[in-house]
């Protein structure tokens, strides 16, 4: 048990390096708590750049589950990056960070809305926490880009 805790500590510190990090807030001096943001690309849309938020504390086996999510289109969103992606209800996790030694994460979910030619960006905890699960929502529009469809006029005279 005696060697099994310093291994602990040190996975707990690795899991908080983080090479996606562009920025470290510090919340007081007398907390081992600090806000990260991290940048990501989305994998198959790299039009698309979403800052994650979240609350990393540094000498606890587990983080708190909070975190915020923005998303902005920042590049060229094509049709054929569209039609790449999974377009089911439940999406696909394009970015996955453990936020404890046990089972707890925080993942990000890409999530498409073809009625409104819209991604949904969904942060959220794997892990319940005070009876709810955390989570956070950002969209990005197509309309704009390349891979916007025009919606066709079914109304006739």
């Amino acid at each position: 048990m005696k060697k099994l805790i310093p291994l602990l500590m040190a996975s707990s510190l690795l899991v908080a390096c983080d090479g996606n990090e562009v920025g470290d807030v510090s919340l007081g001096f007398l907390t081992t708590k600090d806000i990260k943001i991290s940048v990501l690309n989305d994998p198959l849309i790299p039009g698309v750049t979403c800052h994650i938020a979240n609350v990393e504390a540094n000498l606890d086996f587990a983080d708190p589950s909070d975190m915020s999510i923005a998303c902005r289109q920042t590049g060229e969103i094509t049709p054929a990056m569209i039609a790449q992606i999974d377009r089911s209800k439940s999406g696909e996790v394009v970015f996955k960070k453990s936020k404890s030694i046990l089972f707890k994460s925080l993942k990000i979910r890409r999530i498409y809305d073809a009625d409104s030619q819209t991604l949904m960006y969904l942060s959220y905890s794997t892990k319940e926490t005070s009876g709810s699960y955390k989570h956070s929502l950002s969209t990005v529009p197509l309309w704009g880009t390349q891979a916007y469809l025009a919606p066709v006029n079914t109304l006739q005279n």
